[in-house]
């Protein structure tokens, strides 16, 4: 499967006042691996940034000023997500601006659906964590997912650390094999592992359980199995 992780910037929150998307990223994941192959474009959007986006992204008029317009990247953007699964982060906003930036261009164009099936993320995020915070800062609190280098919020970066947080939400692995296809001669996880978190993130601790725990696990097994009449299914 090929899946887009996506994430855009803009000079507002409302199509309907007319902002535009200045930042798209991208990253292109394929059977659960990062394959490096990602997208990443400034546009120039012909109009003012509202002060409170500034705030958020940091991208001003003056870095934006010489950066191609929509219509000038529409052809290779939509050339780059079509016909994959789009991996966003609260995916009414990001895809009501490309649907609206499409509408700028030509009507030929569609809708985003016409070309991608959406996954949100937040969507996700609020079915599996009901009643707390989703927002991708929270996330990645949640899934040890390190994000320390994220001062202001960036297109591309945001859907990097997207991928690494939807790769946790969803398992991180996709299949776990006693035989190895790969010659390897023995078993092993097969399909994929998690992209990288961090270059200097510790490897998780292994602690076995000592003497006295597991002798307090039999018995716990034993007074179970006792009354269940023998029934205990962590000892059949």
């Amino acid at each position: 499967m090929r899946q887009i992780v996506l994430d855009t910037e803009t000079t507002g929150i409302e199509t309907s006042q007319g902002h535009r998307i200045i930042e798209i990223g991208a990253v292109e994941v394929i059977d659960r691996k990062l394959t490096g192959n990602h997208y990443h474009q400034y546009i120039q959007p012909n109009r003012e940034i509202d002060a409170e986006a500034l705030q958020v992204h940091g991208i001003t008029q003056e870095f934006l000023a010489d950066k191609p317009r929509f219509e000038q990247v529409a052809q290779e953007f939509m050339d780059y997500i079509k016909g994959a699964e789009l991996i966003i982060h609260n995916a009414p906003f990001d895809v009501g601006f490309i649907n609206y930036e499409l509408s700028l261009v030509s009507a030929e164009w569609g809708k985003v659906t016409d070309f991608c099936t959406i996954l949100d993320t937040l969507v996700l995020a609020r079915r599996m964590h009901p009643g707390q915070k989703n927002n991708l800062d929270a996330l990645c609190k949640r899934y040890d997912v390190n994000n320390t280098h994220r001062e202001l919020h960036g297109a591309l970066l945001d859907s990097e650390i997207l991928a690494d947080v939807y790769l946790m939400m969803t398992g991180g692995q996709v299949a776990l094999s006693l035989g190895s296809d790969e010659g390897d001669g023995g078993g092993g996880v097969q399909g994929t592992t998690i992209r990288r978190l961090s270059a200097d993130r510790p490897r998780l601790k292994v602690i076995s359980a000592n003497e006295t725990e597991i002798s307090a696990h039999e018995e716990r097994l034993d007074a179970i199995e006792k009354a269940s009449d023998g029934s205990c299914v962590w000892r059949q």
